[in-house]
């Protein structure tokens, strides 16, 4: 069961915090055209902006993040070395090489090409015939690669993708949201920064072929950006994945289903300035300060305090200045004991929402742990919760809940 607990202030203090006076009057809220939008702090994992953030749209190539992270971890496990070779196959060229009219390395019928050149001409050109020589190598086929990325998907939390190829190339089943592309992105900065750097890379030269990386943000060097993925089809429209660093704050953004390449590079450009610039830090609660409780079924204490990891901080926009700021403690519960001092049990979120929108623009979310043990507690008293819990599905609050 999804517990939530409303942190009940008004939270103006807070407010007053993220929106000095003196800039008061200025607009501020973010818009974009593009139909989905989302802008992460990479630290935190804070949203900062969203729009349409979790509907399932076709990715087209920004997906090849996926058939790198599957890749990836294939590497870092040990079963494949940067300078082992895989086979291009007469499919790969025929589908993804020069005969299909797609972004390709042109990689010859029945060459041998080390993996460290494959993950170059996916990432600067966004091959699809070294897309499909690395699915038909790893797993013997594209449908199978596609199973494989979904499982690779399924393990590091991103809930709702769907794969049917390793290219992007259009089908009505390979699907992702902007979130979870972005949350994908992160994994990748975080788990293989040594290929992570391969993003920033601007050309590529692949036998008598110069690549040129297909992400024009990374010749604007006053936005930081270094990373990550185009993507376009004619269903999907024009989209990118974008990672910058300013100021030792990196950001991640995806842009989806705009109409044309000039639109995608100055809307994301936007987004990017936007986002280092207008957003605070702000802190709600001192370490040590008890944030709310948890109900525990069965325990010796009906509610566990929870706390934060040090000082509890938020990242949230500025702007817009009415902006309602809502906070709640968010957990899959009743807990079940044993619960021990330092478990990670619950999440604070805070949200912003426009005035006049029910649609939050940005969370931020922090985790809660256990501030204290909680034990089982005896038979005849689990029995009493238990029926207390099924029967009325409320108990007494025997402690205060939260306060910020």
């Amino acid at each position: 069961m999804h517990r939530k607990l409303t942190i009940a202030a008004a939270f103006a203090g807070f407010l007053l915090a993220l929106v000095p006076a003196a800039r008061a009057q200025q607009s501020g809220g973010f818009t974009t055209t593009a139909p989905n939008a989302i802008l992460m702090d990479y630290a935190s994992g804070s949203i900062i902006f969203q729009k349409a953030a979790d509907q399932l749209i076709p990715p087209a190539s920004m997906s090849k993040l996926m058939t790198l992270a599957v890749l990836f971890k294939a590497l870092k496990d040990g079963k494949y070395k940067p300078e082992d070779e895989f086979k291009t196959s007469e499919n790969a060229w025929r589908t993804g090489g020069a005969p299909s009219g797609t972004s390709a390395m042109f990689i010859p019928i029945n060459t041998s090409t080390p993996i460290s050149e494959l993950i170059q001409g996916i990432i600067v050109q966004s091959g699809n015939d070294a897309c499909i020589t690395v699915a038909e190598n790893m797993a013997g086929s594209v449908d199978k690669f596609a199973t494989m990325m979904e499982a690779e998907a399924r393990r590091i939390g991103l809930k709702k993708s769907t794969f049917r190829n390793p290219t992007g190339l259009h089908h009505p089943e390979h699907l992702m949201t902007a979130r979870e592309l972005t949350l994908l992105a992160r994994y990748l900065i975080k788990e293989y920064p040594e290929y992570y750097k391969i993003f920033g890379q601007r050309e590529f030269q692949y036998r008598k072929h110069k690549f040129y990386n297909r992400n024009p943000l990374l010749r604007e060097e006053n936005l930081g950006v270094d990373g990550m993925k185009t993507g376009h089809t004619k269903e999907a429209g024009y989209g990118i994945v974008v990672s910058s660093m300013n100021d030792g704050r990196r950001l991640i953004g995806v842009m989806a289903g705009l109409p044309n390449e000039k639109e995608r590079k100055s809307e994301t450009q936007r987004m990017l300035e936007w986002g280092a610039k207008s957003v605070s830090r702000a802190k709600l609660f001192n370490a040590g300060e008890a944030i709310g409780y948890a109900r525990v079924w069965g325990g010796s204490d009906f509610y566990v305090p929870l706390g934060g990891e040090g000082d509890l901080e938020v990242i949230l926009p500025k702007y817009p200045v009415n902006q309602k700021i809502r906070g709640e403690i968010v957990y899959e519960g009743p807990l079940k004991p044993p619960v021990r001092k330092g478990d990670q049990v619950a999440m604070f979120r805070v949200t912003s929402t426009a005035p006049g929108s029910s649609e939050p623009i940005a969370v931020s979310e922090t985790p809660l742990y256990a501030e204290q043990d909680v034990d089982e507690a005896s038979f005849v008293w689990r029995g009493v919760d238990s029926l207390l819990h099924l029967a009325l599905r409320v108990v007494p609050s025997l402690r205060r809940t939260a306060s910020p």
